[in-house]
């Protein structure tokens, strides 16, 4: 499965790389070429997402023993991570990311930050329907009995895939990534733990949480072309990096014990 993730995770990549490229133009007196519209990026989450696993497929079985197996970690500190986790709002997204950009991320102090985690969140919401509506797959607890994190009584009656949550945080992760690329590792490692405790929660199935990754890539790569969103990157670019340069260091066992927990990863 660590091969999959790999592979979901490059395709991302290469989507967020292809959407920052430079533009070539045409050389000598060839004519100009064609002007691109960027206000319609066409993503559709529903083609472009692999088809979520069939009953009786090996993928299938792989996310139904993954659940099963992660039931063990009721009650433990991964647990009570991923129950924190469930909010997603932007205050306490940004506030997750905290030790990963190694100072206090306070959406009352970056405004122009929230204002850009906000669309890079409301984006990723955007894109999940379609792809829910076109796959239909049960969230796990519903096709085996187990704990959960969250109550289920409103999730029982959305879909599994993709994940909506690996969805945002793998696209604000990446955005928080081109804010500060010297902290890039510890980002893109909270992103992709903030994905894996929807597995740990019992509310999403491992692929699901694979397929969010390279949705929140792919909806990463498309706001590119939004003049609204590069203005926001570069008011919270200016903003994050002198907030940066006054504030204290969150460094500290805290965040030492938060790094040991989600490096590994609970599957």
């Amino acid at each position: 499965m660590s091969t999959i993730r790999s592979s979901l995770i490059a395709t991302g990549a290469v989507l967020l790389l292809a959407a920052c490229a430079p533009v070539e133009r045409p050389s000598g007196g060839s004519a100009p070429a064609p002007a691109l519209s960027a206000s319609a990026p066409d993503l559709q989450t529903a083609v472009l997402l692999p088809a979520a696993p069939k009953p009786g497929t090996p993928r299938y079985e792989a996310d139904r023993e993954v659940f099963r197996a992660t039931r063990s970690l009721q009650g433990s500190p991964r647990w009570r991570l991923a129950q924190q986790d469930v909010d997603y709002a932007t205050p306490r997204l940004m506030a997750d990311f905290s030790c990963a950009m190694g100072v206090p991320l306070d959406a009352g102090k970056l405004p122009k930050l929230a204002a850009l985690v906000e669309q890079a969140s409301d984006a990723a919401d955007a894109s999940t329907g379609p792809a829910k509506r076109a796959n239909q797959r049960q969230r796990p607890f519903l096709i085996d009995p187990g704990a959960t994190c969250q109550p289920t009584t409103l999730l029982a009656h959305s879909f599994d895939y993709p994940s909506g949550h690996a969805t945002r945080g793998w696209a604000v992760g990446l955005v928080l990534t081109e804010l500060a690329p010297d902290r890039a590792t510890d980002l893109l490692l909270r992103a992709r733990a903030f994905g894996d405790s929807r597995v740990v929660c019992g509310v999403h199935n491992l692929s699901a949480v694979e397929a969010g990754a390279m949705n929140g890539a792919a909806v990463v790569a498309t706001l590119h072309a939004s003049p609204a969103f590069q203005q926001r990157l570069a008011d919270a670019r200016a903003e994050l990096v002198a907030y940066r340069r006054a504030a204290a260091s969150n460094a500290g066992p805290p965040c030492s014990a938060e790094r040991t927990l989600i490096e590994a990863t609970p599957y």
